[in-house]
């Protein structure tokens, strides 16, 4: 019997919200990605630091499956969607298999 191997890749997206004036603005536009990232990747997405910045947001995205390349394709697809956000400009975004 061949053993089960998870992949892990957790996906670090900072992102910049120039238009927000106020930390319900931001929120706003992060629940917006966050809630469509969650719904076309049934990935997991938390909000993981600058939570006190009105127009900077970090976020933490995890995928988990068994095949590297699949989760690749995927991430880049994440990555895309995040590119076409008009209410938010993506900075630094970092990749981590685990």
């Amino acid at each position: 019997m061949s053993e089960a191997q998870a992949v892990v890749l957790l996906l670090t997206i900072e992102l910049s919200i120039p238009y927000a004036r106020s930390l319900k603005d931001k929120r706003s536009a992060v629940r917006g990605l966050r809630d469509r990232l969650r719904a076309r990747f049934n990935a997991s997405v938390s909000e993981v630091a600058c939570q006190d910045k009105w127009q900077r947001a970090v976020l933490g995205v995890a995928l988990v499956g068994s095949d590297r390349r699949y989760l690749e394709s995927e991430a880049a697809r994440m990555i895309r969607l995040c590119e076409e956000a008009t209410d938010l400009s993506l900075g630094l975004i970092q990749q981590e298999w685990l």
